[in-house]
């Protein structure tokens, strides 16, 4: 009866802290205007090595019929590494219109990982972006959810790189309480069989 009760509590534990960093990692905040944001233009030159993205923009239904607005985009890295999209717009082509999927292949540095994006607007057609998804082959996929009429005149979006190394740190501490606890039920276990088991 104990060695069951001990090996149900193991398997609890197990898939509660692997819950409750898969709930760390998959919040979702509600984009914010950054007015001090700066394009990095010398970041752009320092780099040695240049990476291809790929920028998938999802046009929201609810979006104006079609924009001419300027549109630009930027997103980086913790470490100051930026990938900068002037003028993703182009009115001709129909751009950005109501629920429609732009595609793009954008050159910049490699990044370490995609933890900000940034949308900037100019223009008075107005524009509603439901997502911008963004991957590289050393990347990965990552997707920021706007849903929300972008403002005009001021960089807009979303700022993770504070918070990249909490799901690490989380992810660490939740493993070693993990193997922490794994000993204390197989020694409690052993105990239950006469000590006939290595620990």
């Amino acid at each position: 009866m104990n060695r069951t009760l001990f090996f149900v509590l193991f398997l609890e534990l197990i898939f509660i802290t692997s819950q409750a960093q898969t709930l760390t990692q998959s919040i979702i905040f509600h984009p914010q205007p950054q007015p001090s944001f700066k394009i990095n233009n010398t970041q752009v030159l320092q780099s040695a090595a240049s990476c291809s993205y790929t920028v998938t923009i999802t046009t929201s239904c609810s979006s104006p019929k079609y924009t001419r607005d300027q549109i630009s985009l930027s997103f980086g890295d913790a470490y100051g590494y930026q990938v900068y999209a002037p003028r993703i717009d182009d009115p001709s082509t129909g751009t950005f219109e109501r629920c429609s999927v732009d595609t793009y292949q954008i050159t910049g540095p490699c990044l370490y990982s995609v933890c900000y994006l940034y949308l900037y607007r100019s223009g008075s057609d107005g524009w509603k972006p439901e997502s911008v998804q963004v991957y590289g082959y050393y990347t990965g996929s990552v997707t920021f959810y706007y849903n929300t009429f972008i403002p005009n005149g001021v960089w807009y979006g979303f700022n993770y790189c504070s918070r990249a190394s909490t799901p690490k740190t989380t992810s660490w501490l939740g493993h070693v309480f993990q193997v922490v606890f794994c000993f204390q039920c197989w020694k409690a276990l052993c105990n239950n069989w006469n000590n006939r088991c290595w620990i």
